[in-house]
């Protein structure tokens, strides 16, 4: 009788030469404990707000430096890995549920990877300070959160070219939304419906306001207290995302950002419909920008106030404020010489240099020069009036606008991979 098995039946047949296990070859062994390592800094990196063409290729650099072949499959809701060789692989998979964007978390993990990989730490003293960066605490109090949602709002109002009063207004939707992510925290019902609420807050905030302070703007103060939630990051980084060829994340990562977009629609028609029941139609007004220096007061207040939101380390203000600014004076020339559209394209290449030099020299995360920068560039808010204005049966608009917020998204994408190649970065993040 025979005792070769069907597999190797058929491997005979295809001229397949046998796969011979790690022992059987003498190739190293999995190390458990340095593939626990590599998943648990996959998950945390993925709930920080981590690209997938980013997060493959930390997890890549990982493997290569514990000597392990490894190949890593990322989308926004799971990290799929295999470690051995192909004929002799261990499959795990990681469900992760997206979370916020941490630069302060992201940067601790990224320093406790390179003391693990420059061999300070172990892998199971790596295991046990990422077990404790997810136990601490949130970085700052609620009601500093609170506070920042109001700061930023309200200055973001002057940098979208608003008044006095559409900065007070836009702080108002602020700290109706900061209030409503303390409940949030609290209810998972809530949490699922929390941008819907948040728009409809800041419209009907808006919407009454505008009608009470005899004038002033409904638009600018209602984007201006969305500023943190507007998909414009989650639409840049989806369009980055299918540029590099993670055609799964991408594709996904679009979608969430156009549901994002639908949700604050339905929010903002719905508040925008009672504010106007209640007090009247808003009277259309022409709002008068305030001066240079007003606008870069509130650019120091929105770059203090990013920094709580984001939960980065307060001692990086420094270098989110130089990327605020980066964005902000890049924007303003880029569309003076480009046009509004392809004029961000400048401010994206001159953000993204600026990323990557700072990983470069200091040797940290590229992310926490690139994310706040990117935020002020905002493409969501242009996909957010396109969707408004579907919404109100202004399809032709609608469709315009959905194409500029294209161009915008894809400026971005063009100035952030130029950059790349201009001055590429030495690690991953």
């Amino acid at each position: 009788m025979s005792t070769i098995r069907p597999d190797s039946k058929f491997r005979k047949m295809l001229g397949v030469p046998r796969t011979r296990r790690a022992r059987e070859t003498g190739e190293p062994k999995i190390d458990s404990k340095a593939v626990e390592f590599v998943l648990r800094v996959g998950r945390a990196l993925h709930q920080y707000g981590t690209p997938a063409h980013r997060l493959e290729e930390v997890l890549e650099e990982m493997t290569r430096r514990f000597n392990m072949e490894a190949h890593f499959f990322s989308t926004p809701t799971s990290i799929m890995a295999a470690f051995g060789p192909l004929g002799d692989q261990r499959s795990y998979l990681v469900r992760v549920e997206p979370g916020d964007v941490n630069l302060g978390l992201m940067s601790d993990v990224d320093e406790i990877v390179t003391r693990v990989l420059a061999g300070e730490l172990t892998t199971a003293r790596g295991l046990e300070l990422i077990e404790e960066i997810e136990r601490a605490p949130q970085r700052y109090p609620a009601w500093l959160e609170t506070l920042c949602w109001v700061t930023s709002a309200a200055a973001a109002g002057i940098m979208f070219g608003g008044g006095w009063r559409e900065m007070w207004i836009a702080g108002l939707s602020g700290l109706g939304i900061g209030l409503l992510t303390l409940l949030a925290a609290r209810s998972p019902t809530v949490n699922r419906i929390f941008v819907a609420l948040s728009a409809f807050i800041a419209s009907f905030v808006g919407g009454a306001m505008a009608v009470v302070a005899d004038g002033a703007s409904v638009f600018i103060p209602m984007v201006a207290g969305l500023i943190v939630l507007l998909p414009g990051l989650t639409l840049t980084v989806a369009l980055t995302e299918l540029a590099t060829r993670n055609l799964a994340a991408g594709a996904a990562r679009l979608t969430l950002a156009l549901m994002i977009l639908l949700e604050m629609a339905f929010g903002v028609a719905v508040g925008l419909r009672l504010a106007e029941m209640i007090f009247g139609s808003p009277p259309q007004m022409t709002t008068v920008g305030l001066s240079f220096g007003v606008a870069a007061v509130a650019l120091v207040v929105a770059s203090i106030s990013f920094t709580v939101l984001l939960r980065a380390r307060f001692a990086d203000v420094g270098w989110i404020l130089g990327a605020a600014a980066l964005a902000y004076i890049g924007t303003r020339h880029g569309t003076l010489w480009l046009g509004s559209e392809v004029g961000v394209f400048i401010a994206a290449l001159v953000v993204g240099v600026a990323s990557n030099a700072f990983a470069r020299f200091f040797d940290r995360p590229a992310s926490i020069v690139m994310v706040p920068g990117i935020l002020l560039l905002v493409p969501g808010s242009v996909g957010f009036r396109s969707v408004s204005r579907l919404l109100e049966r202004d399809v032709v608009g609608g469709l315009e606008t959905a194409f500029v917020m294209t161009l915008v998204a894809a400026s971005l994408v063009a100035g952030l991979l130029v950059a790349n190649l201009l001055l590429p970065p030495r690690k991953a993040l």
